[in-house]
């Protein structure tokens, strides 16, 4: 039952922190985080990080990328296809390079450097959802290049990964215990994104139609979610993030004339408890143990994690076309590293790529610049001269 009082110590100071964030013009996932951060390690350790912690905040990610993919339009996605393709290469091209580099001049190991960049390649897109959600950007033509170059991103920053351990002599990507080597990686990727067309054009409409066949209070929902964990489990068994699933799901569900319903229902149940957690979670890996000692390199680095996705994504939006600001917006919607960041930094630590003083710090600058993020996307979106078309406007 202690787990029981924790959660509800958690939800009530997520509430209230988010409350107060808007009030002061910030987005409520920086109150949310900094309740993890007060009550966590860092601050009064009250709360611990548990293995109930971690699946509320698992799930609170997968819950918060499912309403993105409801949210957002299938026809605005692949219309900004190509440009999300190129954003999310540049934004992988420069934090490898300037990171690495940046890690090299403060004498780290040549691999260890070179994974450092790699840490710092992902984007953790969630929190940026977050964001565009509140601002009411999400399905927008910055918005669908920031959501499909975070996908790019995570397929790009598995195959460097599998290089990177490949080229510690390991045979491939530890996952589960297993090796895997990159060909099947690819392989077990392509056969996901294949099976995710089949669901989004006939599974997803077909097991919704049937759900509401079925007596059961709240079928359709019920239903929804199968499809949502069932996609988010599938990404997850193929070097993605669950993430990645959870929205090719919702983007399933909102092709069927279900859409309204799922969104009403799930909205609720994932903003009541797991969306709230999963920020929470982040706050609590914080740690200031190496903040005194290693304060030029942190600085260093949370600063150059923030600017080279910020150039090389706007970089990137600028050569396809988008105006200076709206290239701003899809740098910034790009910053966060969240939990793609810890995952990686996570992996090169039981990989032997990382030490232990080095993993503490990383961890640090990836928390730095994932709170940094809400901020300078809100910014960029104030800054807009011509506010961006609501959902269901046309484009």
């Amino acid at each position: 039952m202690n787990f029981i009082g924790t959660l509800c110590l958690l939800l009530v100071l997520t509430t209230f922190a988010g409350h107060f964030s808007n009030r002061m013009g910030m987005p409520s996932v920086i109150g949310q985080i900094l309740v993890g951060i007060v009550v966590g390690p860092a601050m009064f350790n009250w709360v611990q990080p548990n293995q109930l912690l971690n699946v509320f905040s698992d799930i609170g990610v997968i819950m918060l990328m499912f309403i993105g993919g409801l949210e957002s339009n299938l026809a605005l996605l692949r219309r900004f296809f190509k440009p999300a393709i190129i954003v999310a290469l540049c934004g992988v091209v420069m934090p490898v390079v300037c990171m690495g580099g940046a890690a090299v001049a403060f004498h780290f190991s040549v691999f260890e450097a070179a994974y450092i960049g790699v840490i710092f390649s992902a984007t953790s897109v969630s929190i940026s959802v977050a964001v565009l959600r509140e601002y009411h950007a999400l399905d927008t033509s910055e918005g669908a290049t920031i959501l499909g170059a975070a996908v790019a991103d995570d397929i790009v920053g598995v195959i460097l990964l599998s290089i990177m351990i490949s080229l510690m002599g390991t045979q491939g990507l530890k996952t589960s215990g297993q090796h895997t080597n990159i060909g099947l990686i690819l392989l077990e990727q392509v056969a996901f994104f294949g099976g995710t067309y089949l669901v989004v054009r006939w599974i997803a409409p077909y097991l919704m139609s049937i759900s509401e066949k079925l007596l059961m209070n709240s079928s359709v929902t019920i239903m929804s979610m199968v499809i949502c964990l069932g996609m988010a489990w599938a990404a997850d068994a193929v070097g993605l993030s669950g993430a990645v699933g959870a929205f090719f799901a919702g983007i399933a569900v909102a092709q069927t004339s279900y859409r309204k319903v799922v969104e009403a229902h799930m909205e609720p149940i994932g903003y009541a408890a797991f969306v709230p957690l999963f920020f929470v979670g982040i706050g609590l890996s914080m740690s200031f143990r190496y903040l005194g000692q290693s304060l030029g390199l942190i600085a260093v680095m949370t600063l150059l994690a923030c600017l080279t996705k910020l150039m090389g994504c706007g970089l990137g939006a600028r050569l396809t076309g988008f105006s200076w600001h709206s290239s701003y917006v899809i740098g910034s919607g790009m910053i966060s590293r969240g939990e793609m960041g810890m995952i990686t930094v996570q992996i090169g630590l039981q990989a032997g790529l990382l030490s232990n003083a080095t993993y503490s710090k990383m961890v640090l600058v990836i928390i730095l610049a994932t709170m940094i993020a809400p901020f300078m996307l809100k910014q960029a979106l104030k800054l807009s001269k011509n506010p961006a078309k609501p959902i269901n406007e046309k484009v």
